[in-house]
């Protein structure tokens, strides 16, 4: 075998080489990419359970002042694969304020509302998602 030939092979062999370990790095980043997007969307469907949770919670209590006007206290529900927990306060007069939680698979969402009046009809002053309380 002649010298020209070996180093055309050499080369030849190089060159899938490098070419290899350049598709090799492309794969892995885009399996990476993949993984932490699926991460991400799993964070954001979870963070719109607890969300929901929060505000079913918040509606119940709601529901609590609307049968009993002097109502106060705290409950927790255990709903599909999350919980929620609210707690009415009273502010004096027709002030209520209700905080509220929803957890689901570590994710937690909290509400903060409050009333300004209940009679003749519950009227909400604000409604808001709130870091915490």
């Amino acid at each position: 075998m002649d010298q020209r030939q070996s180093d055309k092979g050499f080369a030849t062999l190089t060159s899938v080489i490098v070419a290899s370990a350049i598709a090799s790095a492309i794969g892995v980043t885009l399996l990476l990419s993949g993984i932490s997007s699926t991460r991400g969307s799993i964070a954001t469907s979870l963070g719109a359970q607890a969300n929901a949770l929060a505000n079913a919670c918040a509606e119940e209590a709601l529901q609590a002042i609307h049968d009993n006007l002097s109502y106060t206290g705290q409950f927790n529900r255990t709903l599909g694969d999350g919980t929620c927990s609210a707690t009415v306060t009273d502010g004096g007069g027709q002030l209520r304020t209700i905080t509220s939680t929803g957890t689901v698979g570590g994710i937690i969402r909290k509400v903060k509302i409050t009333t300004s009046a209940l009679t003749p009809k519950i009227t909400v002053s604000s409604w808001q998602e709130v870091g915490d309380f």
